[in-house]
């Protein structure tokens, strides 16, 4: 009698408790604009579990933005009585490091201004989902191999989660996800933290107990029914402990007693990763010391201030920068695995920082004897107070520390001229500077060859040629510099860097105008810089290193 009436009790729910659960599972395997996601798994084929589990299941695959809202709103309007809340969410994710937002199939590629417009944030999610702490997992299926950089705010991935107290946050590619779904949310008396700490290539954040059941085991009068067979219970014992060693010692011990256990497939499968990766316990360390993407871009500063090519300056450690560590460790006589520790930061840091007093005291000193050099120069030209002193002055030093009272000074001598000249010349020179171009200088000294104005206008001549090399340089040197990508603050910092150093920028307010070119043009100079005037890699490495640290 008593097992009748608990069957029939699980047959119609056992009340209200199961009917007030809810789980929302969206997944994405191909979007419109941004192509099929790696491995990509539907979460979705697990509904029908969950529901005879006792969940409301809200469930949608390769939905676009107004399905997604809808399903996103019947789950806020359910989460709210629900005693268990489950969210899968497996596709493509956008962050700007510290939000993360989880797209729809037909997003355009994301700014940082219209993400939200066809995405759905994932605090928003965790938010819900707090409403049942303790019993509450969200899990996050994602392409971890898709590293793109949408604008100069966003990129792909999921960034840094504020989880709210009692909210379960499991990360990994959506396969993995999809598995922990169905065989531990979705089967009665399985332990999802215990089989989420066994899978490979899973991440747990948030709240982590030592166990979590999301759906009870059914209740029997036989009480040996609900007891794990022994032999059972000691291989996953074994199994566990090989997992938490992830050694070949450990999954070769797990062999030997098990040699066609439960696990021995993946157990095999673990041991040829480690064997094929001769540089996997480096790996791990540097993975174990949860470098931030900031403490990224600082140790590619400092290769690159070491002269080690990075290849970028965006704190991800790509092929490039794992060269420049390969060189450096070579050079430092450490093992070249290309993936650093803590010594090795450390030491990378102090290096760079020395270097970087010594580059500055080097730049100092030749700054000190170029202005000597300028000083004296000007004492033997613009000193005289003569207009071919002045140009020769500025021919050799464009940005010296005469150039604008040496070129006040020629405007001066022009405009004398131009008021003693006769004016039929007058007016032939004022056509010509009105054009302004090589054929109208030469059409002038065509028509007046002893002009009052003939040394202007052969001046001219060769500053239009020489401008229209520099102005295809200086288009170059500004797409270098957009391509930075760099903010307003970042911009200021630069600013505040040449202030200190006495090189004249003008406001410091993120602004570049001819005088923050200039005082930028003087510090490349002084380094041996590429001397544009432009923000490129080698000189914002050099100017914001200390500024980021």
């Amino acid at each position: 009698m008593r097992r009748l009436l608990m069957t029939t009790c699980m047959m119609l729910g056992c009340g209200s408790a199961l009917a007030e659960d809810a789980a929302l599972l969206l997944g994405v395997e191909r979007y419109s604009n941004l192509g099929r996601v790696v491995q990509a798994v539907d979460p979705t084929e697990t509904g029908p579990a969950l529901s005879r589990a006792g969940f409301k299941v809200l469930s949608a695959a390769n939905m676009d933005k107004p399905e997604m809202r809808q399903l996103a709103k019947d789950f806020r309007d359910a989460a709210g009585t629900a005693d268990r809340l489950v969210v899968s969410l497996s596709g493509r994710f956008a962050t700007d490091g510290t939000r993360t937002w989880f797209m729809a199939r037909n997003i355009t590629p994301p700014q940082i201004y219209g993400v939200t417009d066809r995405s759905i944030a994932v605090e928003t999610i965790m938010l819900l989902l707090s409403q049942a702490a303790g019993q509450a997992v969200l899990l996050l299926g994602e392409d971890a191999g898709d590293d793109r950089v949408y604008d100069g705010h966003l990129r792909a991935g999921i960034g840094s989660l504020d989880i709210p107290q009692g909210v379960t946050v499991i990360r990994g590619r959506s396969g993995a996800i999809a598995d922990i779904l169905a065989d531990a949310i979705a089967v009665p008396g399985q332990d999802v933290m215990r089989q989420a700490r066994r899978a490979r290539g899973i991440r747990i954040e948030g709240y982590q107990p030592d166990s979590l059941v999301m759906t009870p085991a059914a209740i029997t009068v036989d009480a040996a029914e609900n007891k794990e067979d022994q032999a059972a219970q000691q291989e996953s014992t074994a199994w566990d402990s090989a997992l938490a060693q992830d050694s070949a010692q450990g999954f070769l011990a797990y062999l030997g007693t098990y040699p066609d256990g439960r696990f021995a497939g993946e157990a095999r499968n673990r041991l040829a990763e480690i064997r094929d990766e001769p540089n996997r316990a480096a790996r791990l360390e540097e993975e174990a010391l949860g470098l931030s993407r900031d403490a990224r871009r600082a140790i590619q500063r400092d290769l690159n201030v070491l002269d080690y090519d990075t290849r970028g300056i965006d704190g991800i450690f790509g092929s490039g920068t794992r060269r420049a560590v390969t060189n450096w460790q070579q050079q430092n006589g450490f093992a070249q695995t290309s993936y650093v520790t803590a010594n090795q930061i450390a030491r990378l840091d102090a290096q760079a920082s020395r270097r970087a007093a010594e580059l500055e005291a080097e730049a100092a000193r030749k700054r000190a004897e170029e202005e000597r050099r300028d000083r004296a120069y000007w004492e033997e030209t613009g000193a005289l107070a003569d207009e071919a002193g002045f140009r020769a002055y500025l021919e050799r030093y464009p940005d010296g520390l005469f150039a604008q009272q040496a070129t006040a000074r020629l405007g001066e001598i022009e405009e004398a001229r131009r008021q003693q000249a006769r004016a039929e010349d007058r007016a032939a020179w004022d056509r010509a500077r009105e054009r302004n171009n090589r054929n109208a200088y030469r059409a002038y000294l065509d028509q007046y060859p002893n002009g009052a104005f003939t040394d202007q206008a052969r001046a001219r001549i060769a500053g239009t040629d020489q401008s229209n090399a520099d102005a295809a340089n200086q288009k170059q040197a500004a797409e270098r510099e957009r391509q930075l990508g760099l903010d307003p603050i970042a911009l200021r910092l630069i600013e505040a860097k040449l202030q200190q150093l006495g090189l004249e920028p003008g406001a410091v307010d993120g602004q570049f105008d001819g005088q923050s070119r200039r005082a930028l043009r003087r510090y490349q100079r002084d380094r041996d810089l590429n001397r544009t005037g432009y923000l490129d890699q080698a000189t914002v490495s050099r100017l914001l290193r200390d500024a980021f640290r």
